[in-house]
């Protein structure tokens, strides 16, 4: 693929969603240490990076099997400021509406471009902004909005820059809304900043990226979309006693746990062949267990009646 300047142009073979930036190496001097967890992690992501969605199973495994030896730190890392880039042919929302559904066909992952065309961002700041008015309520339940903001703008089409989105999204994860729209208007802000400033620190030039840091302050990063076993790899590296638990990986116990699954994610998470996860899902949904929503290039699956 070619040179992109357009940090929407996320590069599938590289797994990276690229910032302009100096270039400039990571110091990781900047990263402090897990107090709880043998090994930290801070991830740098944004709400509409293509190649964050496209590690969401990865993600997802690295946390069921090691969940008991990792922290993971989330930050934002402020993908597209706005639209002021003309270059590599990107010069307007519209254009990264077949990119897109190119990715997405990459990455085994539903995304729907239709979004560029129809409702399109101008800009992620508005949704990071949000993220981090979640984590000042609570850190869990602003994991579960990061995704549910992602589901509605990869596979429904909002347009997450809108109140009316980041208002459900909070309403649907059980935050407080009234005080989600207080932190967003205010103190959310200056977290953002921080979060896009520690970045600079680090040279985090793209998404996703992760530092891995153990308990003696050695670091591994993990940039870009990389095979499971690259994350699983840098863990083990820092803290080879890294314990893997045995969970459970009946679709029953799957969807207790995550409210929704691609196929993808519980292909990796169930460790059944991608072939034949589809089917099953299929299989479950046709029985009444499972509800699906398909878009144009892939779908996803959630418990029938199911509520957070």
């Amino acid at each position: 693929m070619q040179e992109q300047n357009n940090p929407l142009l996320c590069n599938p073979e590289s797994g990276i969603c690229e910032i302009p930036s100096d270039k400039s190496t990571a110091t990781e001097s900047n990263i402090e240490k897990s107090e709880k967890k043998p090994v930290k992690i801070i991830y740098y992501t944004d709400p509409i990076c293509s190649s964050c969605w496209g590690i969401e199973p990865q993600l997802r495994k690295l946390k069921s099997e090691y969940g008991n030896n990792i922290e993971i730190e989330y930050r934002m890392g402020g993908l597209l400021p706005d639209w002021s880039y003309n270059s590599g042919g990107i010069s307007k929302p519209s254009d990264v509406a077949h990119h897109w559904d190119k990715v997405s066909i990459y990455y085994d992952m539903p995304i729907d471009g239709n979004v560029w065309l129809e409702d399109p961002l101008p800009s992620s700041y508005p949704p990071s902004i949000a993220f981090k008015a979640a984590q000042m309520q609570n850190q869990e339940k602003a994991i579960l909005f990061l995704r549910e903001i992602r589901e509605m703008v990869f596979l429904q089409k909002k347009n997450i820059t809108k109140w009316e989105y980041l208002e459900l999204a909070a309403k649907n994860v059980g935050l407080n809304t009234e005080k989600f729209k207080t932190d967003y208007e205010g103190k959310a802000k200056e977290l953002f900043n921080e979060d896009l400033n520690l970045g600079r620190q680090l040279g985090v030039r793209g998404f996703p990226t992760m530092f891995f840091t153990n308990a003696s302050g050695n670091t591994e990063m993990v940039y870009g979309s990389k095979p499971y076993t690259a994350f699983e790899n840098a863990l083990i590296k820092l803290y080879p006693e890294a314990s893997k638990t045995n969970y459970n990986k009946t679709w029953a116990s799957l969807f207790a746990k995550h409210h929704s699954l691609t196929a993808k994610e519980f292909s990796e998470l169930s460790e059944t062949p991608r072939n034949e996860s589809e089917k099953i899902l299929n299989d479950l949904t046709i029985k009444g267990n499972l509800e699906k929503l398909t878009t144009k290039n892939g779908s996803i699956w959630m418990l029938k009646n199911s509520t957070r």
